[in-house]
């Protein structure tokens, strides 16, 4: 996952998860202590309430039955006082002031016999002033919170009275709430997980439309635009300046190497001129020696080689600088093809090479610079010759597509290795650098840069196809719309 926005969002959705577990276990616990709490002070209350009613009844009972116990066989309360303490669902106890039994609740009748004789417990002795606490029945009954107060006004039969009730062994629903959690945790991590995907897109809007500039940016005649800066976000707005202060130290360098380029490319011109015609008018002198013509011929072809390497650089250093517009005008492509094949013709007579030319019988017109289209067909046939052995095949050909026209320049030579194409058309390049410019194929390495140029130019594009030994196909395809004025980067 190497989207950083795709990253915040994991890393959020990630802290979201356990954020939602801490806040749900502490939520359990939380809830659990609060409810445990809760209810034993409320159910301490409503004990003591109770209880001291029950005792508050009993003395008035008292007051005006004035007898609450019979003896028929065994010490107890009389019907009367019985059935109202009847309808108690609490276990209920009520003794006389030797510690036995006057009046048991039902629920309490219907304890084991072990925690029958726990819930008394609290009787024996009988109580002075109140008691209350909480004692453990078996596993099967569980735990009571009781509330024992001594009666000492419903006459010298009772003794004392406790009230208990049982306690809750799960004071909340635990598989409910967890339930809930698992409905609700997912809805709010979808929820949450589209939210942080929105903000995180949001953040990194302003580097999204930097990189979109930036890719606009793509070559040296580019380096005047500028970045803009969205001072909303601080470390955006440190990085948009510390490109911008690139982007300057960029464009002063290539145009100081432009301008040093042209300037040199145009001071170099003169000199070489006057060298030529020196070398010339030396090799038209008849009283020069035998032995220095040799040397003077030398020469020139070297002088020769210089000035079209400065017209090269200069052609380029132009192009870079936006001052060397294409003018257009309708031209029968067929007659610069033709031409191209006449040159080739001529350069591989004496290699041995078979030159074809493949040319439509119908007019192919193209809006186009007539002569640097056919530099560009030189440029490319004049290579082909070059890097074609003996008895090889170049071959020019012509093809109209409607929308667009296509030239190609294709040779059976020594090929190209797939891994220097993607640097055919670089400046001072060659795929085989054992081939020196003053070898058996001599060359500036900038044919190809300003074939390439003037392709672009023309608003086209130029591709190459090679296999070593197989030999190279160059493809020049032209649009039949209008041709915009570039230049080479």
């Amino acid at each position: 996952m190497r989207s950083i926005r795709w990253r915040l969002t994991l890393g959020y959705a990630l802290a979201l998860v356990a954020t939602l577990v801490a806040f749900g276990g502490a939520l359990y616990v939380s809830r659990a202590r609060t409810s445990l709490r809760t209810y034993e002070q409320d159910l301490e209350r409503r004990l003591q309430v109770e209880a001291e009613f029950y005792v508050h009844y009993l003395d008035e009972s008292h007051r005006v039955l004035g007898r609450l116990v019979t003896r028929d066989t065994a010490p107890a309360l009389e019907p009367s006082i019985a059935s109202f303490f009847e309808s108690i669902r609490d276990y209920l106890v009520l003794t006389d002031r030797n510690g036995r039994v006057l009046f048991t609740s039902d629920t309490a009748s219907a304890l084991p016999i072990a925690s029958y004789q726990r819930l008394r417990a609290p009787l024996q002795p009988l109580p002075q002033a109140p008691r209350s606490g909480i004692y453990t029945f078996d596993d099967a009954v569980g735990s009571a919170r009781f509330v024992a107060l001594p009666v000492t006004g419903a006459g010298a039969e009772v003794g004392a009275i406790l009230v208990a009730a049982p306690g809750i062994t799960r004071l909340f629903d635990a598989e409910a709430l967890l339930s809930s959690m698992l409905v609700i945790a997912p809805i709010i991590l979808g929820a949450s997980v589209l939210l942080g995907y929105w903000v995180a897109g949001r953040s990194l809007q302003p580097l999204g439309d930097m990189i979109r500039e930036l890719e606009a940016i793509t070559d040296g005649r580019s380096l005047h635009r500028r970045l803009a800066v969205d001072r909303s976000a601080e470390e955006v707005a440190r990085l948009g300046h510390a490109v911008n202060r690139m982007f300057e130290r960029l464009e002063r360098s290539f145009a100081a190497l432009r301008r040093f380029t042209a300037d040199a490319s145009h001071e170099l011109k003169t000199p070489l001129m006057v060298l030529r015609a020196g070398v010339e008018r030396a090799l038209t002198n008849p009283g020069a020696p035998p032995e220095s013509l040799q040397a003077l011929d030398d020469s020139l072809l070297e002088i020769n080689r210089m000035a079209e390497l400065v017209d090269s650089l200069l052609t380029l250093a132009r192009a870079d600088e936006g001052r060397l517009p294409i003018e257009t005008s309708p031209c029968d492509l067929r007659e610069l093809v033709s031409e191209a094949a006449e040159t080739a013709s001529m350069l591989g007579e004496i290699r041995g090479l078979t030159v074809r030319a493949e040319i439509p019988p119908e007019p192919v017109v193209l809006p186009v610079d007539r002569p640097r289209l056919r530099q560009l067909l030189l440029n490319l046939a004049t290579n082909a010759v070059k890097y074609t052995p003996a008895g090889g095949t170049v071959s020019l050909g012509l093809s109209d597509q409607g929308a667009a026209v296509t030239l190609t320049v294709a040779d059976t030579g020594i090929g190209i290795a797939a891994g220097d194409l993607p640097h055919i058309f670089d400046r001072f390049w060659r795929a085989d650098p054992a081939r020196t410019r003053q070898g058996e194929r001599p060359g500036s390495g900038l044919g190809l840069a300003i074939t390439k140029w003037i392709a672009e130019a023309h608003g086209g594009t130029i591709t190459v196809q090679s296999r070593p030994g197989r030999g190279t196909s160059f493809i020049v395809t032209l649009p039949r719309a209008s041709v915009a004025t570039a230049s080479i980067s």
